[in-house]
């Protein structure tokens, strides 16, 4: 693995820390060092660039929400791909997001600054790594920080995800603590604040725990996930060319525009009206009115569907979603459902559909085009409106919590790891199809530099089509 320490991320990554740190004031309270301060800025710029950026772009292509219709996301969609394509990917992962969450920590350390700056470094690097052991399987976890090991040591991804477990477990030990704060400004998340870091920490517990199938402890540890839109973790961004939102640089601004557009699958679930390019799929029903959630989502273009990003999911200043409110609500009733029952899922749903009608997580949307009335039991009956096909009224309830993720998560890389954890339960997941061959795609490619420097690296190097351990 190659080696760098990235303090500040610079520039041509396309997301300026400086634009986002001009005006930091000290807190007297608080004895944060600066390089502390710094060093963090730079481990969420690069969580943003991993979490928003191309890979979940490309997340998002491989479970059916874009389709490629030119140049190098043509390939993407055709499955053409190579180890060099995720190059760029694994350093994004590795060394501007994770070895600057490292760096932080040995900052925090050496310089005594507190537990809750401690447990912050620990959340974000069990974020970080725990996203590379989704989309790739076996990944460098303990042996990747160290500079002076080249070869660092491939570990099982079941047993990344337990240490990501623990690591957690250590991180909200130290966030309860309440003392150590950093430096104003510096945490571009939270500034800082402990409990949202706590409420954080829980929901990425019981994202892991969902995605290894422990949906029980999924439930319980999204008991304790976040409580409310406003302890939500979003990316901030700005109006500068290089601290807009990503998914505005890449649709509004860069050459490749054009490259990339909605897919008709997706475009058919949120649709309404008679343009709708795959009718029977919408997802409206006399509950729900998609309309609004379409108009934030989506503009239609001379290309074809696209994000907004004039008002909405992708304007230029929008805040990019991370760790959220609806993530952990939709978590609570898919393993609430699965762990206790369908009248649990069903309550949990209905309290997702209640924040929802509220307006939800959308914005610049006009309420009249807004409906998700609360559905009860007899709906996911038998040929109730969610269960035209006669399923068990658990595996309607089921295939519309998976279908709402889908949705909720467009843009993410969830949807791409819902779709590998659920692809053999046939009668509720999402039905995306292979958009070449009779295959889905079941991983990243481990990158060509990994496999050229680090003699560590698996062999045989996994096929995209091959299963992480998790999914097998």
């Amino acid at each position: 693995m190659k080696r760098y320490i990235i303090l500040i991320l610079v520039i041509s990554l396309q997301y300026s820390c400086s634009d986002i740190v001009d005006g930091i004031n000290d807190d007297p309270n608080n004895l944060t060092e600066s390089s502390y301060g710094s060093i963090l800025t730079g481990a969420e710029v690069g969580n943003i660039i991993v979490q928003t950026g191309e890979s979940a772009r490309r997340s998002a292509l491989f479970a059916g929400q874009y389709t490629g219709i030119d140049r190098q996301h043509l390939g993407f969609t055709q499955y053409n791909v190579t180890t060099s394509d995720f190059d760029a990917l694994w350093y994004d992962i590795y060394v501007n997001a994770f070895r600057n969450a490292v760096e932080a920590e040995n900052a925090v350390l050496a310089d005594n600054i507190g537990p809750v700056s401690l447990g912050i470094t620990q959340t974000m690097q069990a974020y970080i790594v725990g996203t590379a052991a989704s989309l790739y399987g076996d990944v460098p976890y303990d042996e990747a920080a160290n500079l002076e090991n080249t070869d660092p040591m491939y570990e099982d991804q079941p047993a990344v995800f337990q240490k990501i477990q623990d690591r957690l477990d250590e991180a909200i030990a130290n966030l309860q603590m309440g003392g150590g704060r950093p430096v104003g400004g510096s945490d571009i998340y939270y500034d800082g604040a402990p409990n949202k870091w706590i409420e954080a920490a829980y929901t990425l517990k019981a994202r892991f725990y969902l995605e290894t199938k422990q949906y029980d402890l999924a439930y319980q540890a999204a008991l304790n996930g976040i409580s409310s839109m406003e302890n939500s973790m979003y990316a901030p961004h700005g109006t500068a060319a290089d601290n807009s939102n990503l998914n505005y640089q890449f649709f509004a601004v860069e050459v490749r525009q054009a490259d990339v557009v909605v897919s008709e699958f997706m475009t058919s679930l949120m649709q309404p009206g008679a343009t709708n390019p795959i009718p029977a799929n919408y997802r409206g029903n006399t509950k729900t009115d998609e309309t609004a959630r379409f108009n934030y989502l989506f503009n239609i273009t001379s290309v074809g569907v696209q994000p907004n990003t004039e008002d909405g999911f992708a304007a230029q200043t929008a805040s990019a979603p991370l760790v959220t409110y609806q993530e952990n609500l939709l978590i609570l009733a898919e393993a609430g459902l699965r762990s206790q029952g369908f009248d649990t899922g069903l309550e949990e749903l209905n309290d997702f559909r209640a924040f929802m009608d509220a307006g939800g997580y959308l914005m610049n949307i006009d309420p009249a085009n807004l409906n998700y009335e609360a559905y009860n039991a007899s709906d996911f009956s038998a040929g109730g409106i969610e269960n035209a096909d006669g399923l068990s009224q658990e595996n309607a309830l089921l295939r519309e919590i998976l279908e709402e993720r889908y949705v909720t998560l467009f843009g993410l890389i969830h949807p791409f790891n819902d779709l590998r954890r659920t692809l053999n339960e046939t009668n509720v997941r999402v039905p995306v199809e292979p958009s070449s061959g009779n295959q889905l795609p079941q991983r990243f490619l481990y990158p060509q530099t990994e496999i050229d420097r680090n003699d560590n690296s698996p062999n045989p190097i996994p096929d995209f089509f091959e299963p992480t351990d998790i999914n097998s």
